[in-house]
């Protein structure tokens, strides 16, 4: 029985202030609380929202941040084009000697919409890196994408495809933060 004993006052003594904690209410506190424990996972669960987030911090971080300017919105409504294109559109590929045209489509408004804002934009942006040119143009359900380069160049072109193309350059993480800044990065 003293063993007993000596065992409930060793189980209190542990789990005495774990049991006293009051439950975390706030949304800092529970941040504090998050940032104390290393087992807890750093993916806010959500793409978009995890970019949104990035953004925020930034914002946050910067006091030149103009806040009459900030514009989330616009972030999440092109975060929504991205994933609409990336996710919901249909691509078909013909082969140039030189590179590709991708014809990128989607029988839904929504999506064709996205699909013209991104391929649009991004053929602008990208045109001349490593040497190549790209150019785009509006289509009925979406939009079309020339990408040629030199002639040693086409393979790789074909090989990265659409979204492989779509992804290149390291200028979305800029883009992004000028968009929620309230700039025009277009």
């Amino acid at each position: 029985m003293k063993h007993f004993s000596s065992l409930s006052v060793v189980l209190t003594l542990i789990a005495g202030p774990a049991l006293a904690e009051t439950p975390v209410h706030s949304h800092a506190a529970m941040h504090q609380h998050q940032t104390k424990d290393a087992r807890m996972p750093n993916e806010p669960g959500q793409g978009a929202f995890a970019s949104v987030q990035e953004i925020v911090e930034l914002l946050l971080a910067d006091p030149k941040t103009n806040w009459e300017r900030v514009d989330l919105e616009a972030l999440r409504l092109h975060l929504a084009d991205m994933d609409n294109v990336t996710l919901h559109s249909s691509v078909a590929v013909e082969p140039l000697a030189d590179g590709a045209r991708f014809t990128v489509t989607s029988g839904k408004g929504e999506v064709s919409r996205s699909i013209k804002n991104m391929v649009l934009a991004h053929s602008l942006e990208m045109s001349g890196t490593f040497g190549w040119k790209l150019s785009a143009e509006e289509i009925p359900d979406g939009a079309e994408l020339t990408v040629t380069g030199p002639a040693e160049d086409a393979s790789r072109i074909r090989g990265l495809g659409f979204i492989g193309v779509m992804t290149l350059g390291m200028h979305h993480q800029s883009h992004h933060l000028a968009i929620a800044r309230g700039d025009n990065p277009h």
